[in-house]
């Protein structure tokens, strides 16, 4: 049984369908790419998949429970725009989220701080865009979480700052977790990728292996996208 389960997943948003009745089963231990372009379900179904919005048809099931109260200790979450408070100091963010989730590894989080420059004493105001993500970041992939759900993580920030976003997920999820990459960039993020799934308008058109695709279609994972996607 996948540790992400959906069966005739369907969303609409009042008479506009964003996911339209799809069916995955997603094993633990993998990194997989959703794939799509703007507009195609993506940001839909990560936020089906951690509770914040409820389905119109079928069901999602995280550890074989719905999305809510039973999954928050399990789903690591980083949304797609910025949602830290501008006044909290970073000291003070890692102890609300060792407080509020029992799987935090504040001693991870305070090396990766390190490691960045950022100490504990800084404001969120105070830093860069891209400062600020990378803190979200941290505090996301701090977490022991069995569930990493993570929106568009590379979508706004330079190269350098993609390659350490990429290298931190790599390096700090869980072995025995999924971690769920939305996204767009395909050549930023296919080196890392187990899984892939494409979405389109709402329908899943492709869910494989990414060595399996790479073979069965003799080409790179970023190029099949760009022929399934293109105007």
């Amino acid at each position: 049984m996948g540790i992400i389960q959906c069966n005739g997943l369907t969303k609409y948003y009042g008479a506009v369908p964003a996911l339209k009745g799809i069916d995955l089963d997603i094993e633990p231990g993998q990194i997989v790419g959703l794939l799509g372009p703007n507009g195609s379900g993506k940001t839909t179904f990560i936020k089906l998949a951690n509770g914040l919005l409820t389905p119109n048809g079928g069901e999602i099931r995280i550890n074989g429970n719905t999305p809510g109260p039973a999954t928050k200790s399990i789903v690591a979450y980083l949304p797609d725009r910025e949602f830290l408070p501008g006044y909290m100091k970073v000291g003070a963010l890692m102890k609300y989220y060792a407080d509020f989730f029992r799987d935090f590894n504040e001693s991870k989080a305070i090396e990766m701080f390190r490691s960045l420059g950022i100490q504990p004493d800084m404001t969120i105001r105070s830093m860069s865009k891209g400062t600020r993500e990378k803190v979200q970041l941290v505090l996301c992939m701090s977490r022991e979480a069995q569930v990493y759900l993570l929106d568009e993580p590379i979508g706004g920030v330079d190269p350098a700052a993609r390659d350490y976003i990429l290298r931190t997920i790599i390096s700090n999820y869980n072995p025995r977790a999924v971690v769920m990459i939305s996204t767009h960039l395909i050549s930023d993020v296919e080196s890392i990728l187990d899984d892939v799934i494409f979405i389109k308008e709402g329908n899943i058109v492709l869910h494989g292996k990414a060595d399996d695709i790479r073979a069965e279609k003799g080409m790179s994972v970023d190029a099949l996208f760009r022929e399934v996607f293109k105007c």
